[in-house]
């Protein structure tokens, strides 16, 4: 939010400069984000006086000026502008001075073939105006040669970040209100004089939507006179980046911008019958005052007359109803409308406006009377006309709310020890009200506040949190016990791990667009979906942590990236049993493009493939404690992967601790990738925790004698996986088995139709002697008959 120190000093009485209010803001929690100083742009212009005007010798509509700076000898400047005379006090640009409405550097140079040394400004090109007729007409008596920037005066202009949690601060009186609590000077009250109707309200109003729009007021103004707003309100409205359009339309932009209460002005003319507040009908129109056309639905409020919609409430008018200048009747309109509804309206539009920030953080429902009379007020002062009565639909929300407090709380819970009597003055400067007893009475104001924790963070903020002293926190003597869970001790070493293998890590929204969720939703319980969310792309919780690394493969394919090997750690969010949340923890993969490059030794590039998916999650999964020699490699990855090149890794046929393959084209279409994706998801909530174990580790012994290996060829029907005939080797003798690998695959010439070769390494470990023949063939024997169960033949 941006105001100027004048428009400060309206409501606050204090002679602190800006320097000092800016530390002040920052220091009770309101965060200046920069302070400017308009006057540094003015730097290099000069009021200077024109002496001669003369016909520029080369051009009709130019002329050739001698003027006077002040400093020795007059400069020759040409000048295009319709009022430039002798006589005529005005602003020079000098060379070296950059003009802000262009921002370019203004250079002696020679136009038509005249030299001229600078350049005498407009009100637009300096952004003090919209006016570019002609030049700027400074008084006769304006100092000559005297910085235009020290003319001008110097008004600083603040930019305060406002948390969603304050809306007290939306406007300039709410943030005097504050700095007057810190000390920073006296807080003016507002001058808010009811204004007797002289006649009755021709106009009926009223509120048929008591849930989205519960109070309703309003007053009708005849006899006005639209035109430009004064000097002064146009110079706030301009320090808060605001353009001044016209008396009324600036009227009510200045009241929003000053007491964070919005409020609309119609054209009485414009209007049918009653005006009213509703729910709008679906699929009907409104063009609102920024040119665009809304289509609405049931679930938002409007304001509208018999005739139709006028406004689209509590977020913006519409065009065909506003104030122009030749309205002389005016009905203002100030009512209260429900937070969520207006929240809800803006996202589904796609529409923000300053009404709406305050509507939907909450604006002062016990102001409504205050606002329409400083409305009111301003109008006749400016415009003229006379007043009718005030009609009053409906009813704000008007519950007092009090909260019981502690005064130990603030040193309990904020750090700092501060007097009861410091506390209590605190709070009353801030508009609470408290008894004896301690029973705060929270201001209409302030809906943020709940309980006496926020009493607290009010007390020790005015306090200021510069104050509050770092403290260490208490320790045990001695080596410091390990804070890490397992939990984070598992993160942390996979993150390592992956980081190792060349994978490059991400970090990706939580939240995702419903129909990317809803393409990895099926089998994992169903979609979380926000009511609030912080825009339609985040509204659904990811049921995957795929889609999000799919939509930062996709960005980086489309900006060149050749291949790429992303992963991320992180949870995924289903819905439980009875609608429970339920937070996962997973780490996905994504291996895009191209595994290696062409080259002259590998020729074309390569493509990643399910098998390199496959050895990321075997590696990932030892890392993480996965007894890996057990797994399982079993189908049903999911639709999102290649039926034929994706598979799971499962501890029995139920517990699946992976998935991984190449992904469904389907699925690369849907998220607009153009490479082939081979992806891996680790479920580690499923991974089996270790059983107990004592404090140290066995001593290792190597073994005595050396390790035997023997290898073993079978002919297998083709469709048994080779990792059950691995698998099954392996555990045909454990105690003499160590380890079985597969080495070979072939299908070919010599083995029949319907069936594939497949030849294991098998390593042997002998105890305390070597092996002698007799013990060789038993193992055989032993490993042979294992493997005939699954329907293998050793080859002769």
């Amino acid at each position: 939010m941006k105001f100027s120190l004048t428009w400060l000093k309206d409501h606050l009485d204090t002679d602190a400069s800006a320097e000092e209010i800016a530390a002040k803001l920052n220091a009770i929690g309101l965060e200046v984000e920069s302070v400017e100083d308009p006057a540094a742009k003015l730097a290099g212009f000069t009021v200077a006086r024109v002496l001669t005007a003369e016909r520029h010798p080369n051009a009709d509509k130019l002329q050739v000026l001698s003027v006077d700076t002040g400093r020795g000898e007059p400069l020759q400047v040409v000048c295009g502008a319709p009022n430039a005379r002798a006589g005529l006090v005005g602003v020079l640009g000098l060379p070296g001075a950059v003009v802000p409405a262009g921002g370019f550097e203004l250079k002696k140079s020679a136009i038509r073939g005249v030299e001229s040394n600078g350049m005498m400004c407009s009100t637009r090109e300096l952004e003090l105006g919209d006016d570019h007729a002609g030049i700027i007409e400074l008084p006769a008596d304006a100092p000559v040669g005297m910085p235009f920037a020290q003319y001008h005066g110097s008004d600083p202009v603040f930019d305060v970040a406002i948390t969603p949690n304050r809306p007290d601060c939306m406007g300039v009186y709410g943030i005097a209100r504050d700095l007057a609590a810190a000390g920073l000077g006296t807080l003016k009250p507002i001058a808010a004089q009811a204004v007797p109707g002289s006649f009755a309200c021709p106009m009926p109003i009223r509120t048929d939507d008591a849930q989205g729009c519960p109070a309703f007021h309003g007053r009708v103004i005849r006899g006005v006179k639209n035109g430009p707003s004064p000097d002064w309100m146009q110079a706030r409205l301009q320090s808060a980046g605001q353009r001044p359009i016209s008396a009324l339309v600036d009227i009510t932009n200045y009241v929003t911008l000053a007491y964070g209460r919005p409020a609309h002005a119609y054209d009485l003319a414009k209007l049918t019958g009653a005006i009213f507040a509703r729910r709008a009908k679906d699929g009907e129109k409104v063009l609102a005052l920024n040119g665009k056309e809304y289509t609405l639905d049931a679930e938002m409020t409007v304001i509208a007359d018999d005739k139709g919609v006028h406004d689209i409430a509590g977020i913006m008018g519409g065009e065909h109803s506003g104030c122009s200048d030749d309205t002389t009747d005016v009905l203002l309109e100030v009512a209260y409308f429900d937070p969520v509804r207006i929240g809800d309206t803006g996202r589904k539009l796609n529409l923000t406006s300053d009404a709406r920030q305050r509507f939907e953080r909450g604006v002062d429902p016990a102001f409504l009377d205050a606002g329409l009379e400083l409305l009111t007020t301003l109008i006749i002062e400016i415009c003229g006309g006379t007043a009718s009565e005030v009609i009053r639909a409906g009813e704000a929300p008007s519950g007092t709310k009090v909260v019981p407090y502690d005064p130990s709380l603030a040193e309990r819970l904020g750090g700092v020890a501060i007097p009861e009597d410091q506390q209590r003055a605190t709070l009353r400067a801030l508009g609470f009200a408290s008894d004896a007893r301690w029973n705060v009475v929270v201001p209409s104001w302030r809906p943020d506040v709940d309980g006496a924790p926020d009493l607290v963070e009010e007390v020790v903020r005015i306090h200021g949190l510069d104050n509050v002293a770092s403290v260490a926190l208490p320790r045990t003597d001695g080596v410091a016990r390990p804070t890490a869970s397992p939990a984070q001790k598992l993160e942390r070493k996979l993150r390592r791990a992956a980081a190792a293998r060349g994978l490059n890590e991400a970090v990706t929204w939580s939240f995702l667009p419903t129909a990317e969720a809803e393409a990895f939703a099926e089998g994992n319980g169903g979609l979380w979906v926000l009511d609030n969310p912080i825009s339609e792309d985040m509204k659904a919780m990811r049921p995957s942590l795929l889609p999000g690394l799919l939509s930062a493969a996709r960005r980086n394919l489309d900006r060149g990236a050749s291949g790429l090997r992303l992963f991320e750690l992180g949870r995924r969010y289903l819905r439980g049993a009875g609608g429970h949340s339920d937070e996962r923890l997973t780490l996905g993969v994504v291996l895009a493009g191209e595994k290696a490059t062409r080259g002259w030794a590998t020729g074309k590039a390569q493509a990643f493939d399910a098998f390199d998916a496959k050895a990321e999650a075997l590696a990932l999964l030892a890392e993480a404690g996965a007894p890996v020699e057990n797994l399982q490699v079993m189908g049903e990855a999911g639709d999102q992967f290649h039926p034929g090149q994706s598979a799971t890794l499962r501890l029995g046929p139920k517990t699946v601790l992976a998935r991984f393959g190449m992904l469904h084209p389907a699925t690369l279409k849907a998220f607009d990738v153009a490479a082939p994706v081979a992806a891996v998801e680790l479920f580690l909530d499923a991974i089996p925790g270790k059983k107990a174990a004592g404090f140290a580790r066995a001593a290792y012994a190597p073994p005595a004698l050396q390790a035997v290996t023997r290898d073993f060829a079978f002919l297998v029907p083709a469709d048994l996986p080779a990792g059950d005939l691995v698998r099954t080797v392996r555990g045909a003798d454990k105690a003499n088995v160590v380890a079985a690998r597969l080495f070979d695959d072939f299908r070919g010439q010599g083995v029949p139709d319907g069936h594939k070769s497949l030849a294991i390494e098998v390593t042997l470990q002998p105890g305390e002697k070597s092996y002698d023949e007799a013990e060789l063939k038993a193992i055989a024997e032993r490993i042979t008959a294992a493997a005939a169960k699954l329907g293998a033949v050793l080859r002769g």
